[in-house]
């Protein structure tokens, strides 16, 4: 009962759209937990129905956040270095803004590995391996993964409130805050978890059509 309370004052304190109340009702709060799993397992099953009623954003969400996130980190850094030592000074942010911008580029990334499966996963240890226990091993990659996104959910949630309730600035500027970059974090756990749930499903039926259960990856591919 406790916990049910709990969700519903987190709700409570959502729905105001004050973020220090929000951080005051997350504070202690023992439904923070549940609550963040059924964001993350709901999250992660409404991003899959997206992805497979637009195909064109399955397939470039990922890959354009990245690119995108690179080329202004990149861009950056080249400005700010030409402004350093032929004009009059780089801004301030300069420096501040791309490890933010590599934090977006790193977890949106690490999703777009889970659909491509480049991560550490043994593959020639498992190609040996009888089916069953190459079914067993993928289930328990995507429990794996789903528990580490739910966690990362729910601890990101919290410092992105944290941020927001403390008004934190991006230092080197006047108006930019840090929670704006902060929440892309729980955002990208939340694709992460649809990615799983893909993985999950194209394994059980491959299982069940007695297709071939453990296929070579290679980083920077594509499926």
């Amino acid at each position: 009962m406790d916990m049910i309370a709990g969700m519903g004052e987190i709700l409570s304190a959502l729905m105001t759209g004050d973020s220090f109340e929000l951080q005051t009702a997350l504070r202690g709060n023992s439904g923070m937990w549940p609550l963040g799993f059924i964001v993350t397992l709901v999250g992660g099953v409404l991003v899959a129905v997206l992805y497979r009623a637009v195909p064109l954003l399955e397939r470039h969400l990922e890959p354009g956040v990245m690119v995108v996130a690179y080329l202004a980190i990149g861009y950056i850094i080249f400005a700010g270095v030409i402004q350093r030592f032929y004009l009059s000074g780089q801004p301030a942010w300069s420096t501040t803004l791309p490890p933010f911008l590599f934090l977006i580029m790193t977890w949106v990334g690490c999703s777009y590995n889970v659909k491509l499966r480049t991560h550490l996963a043994f593959a020639e240890f498992r190609k040996i391996a009888p089916r069953p226990i190459q079914l067993g091993l993928l289930v328990l990659d995507a429990i794996l993964w789903f528990g580490f996104a739910w966690i990362v959910v729910v601890t990101t949630a919290q410092e992105t409130v944290r941020a927001a309730a403390n008004f934190a600035i991006m230092l080197g500027t006047d108006n930019v805050m840090q929670w704006w970059f902060l929440g892309t974090v729980p955002i990208a756990f939340i694709l992460l978890t649809a990615r799983v749930m893909e993985n999950l499903v194209t394994d059980l039926r491959k299982f069940r059509e007695g297709g071939e259960m453990i296929e070579a990856a290679v980083i920077g591919g594509d499926t």
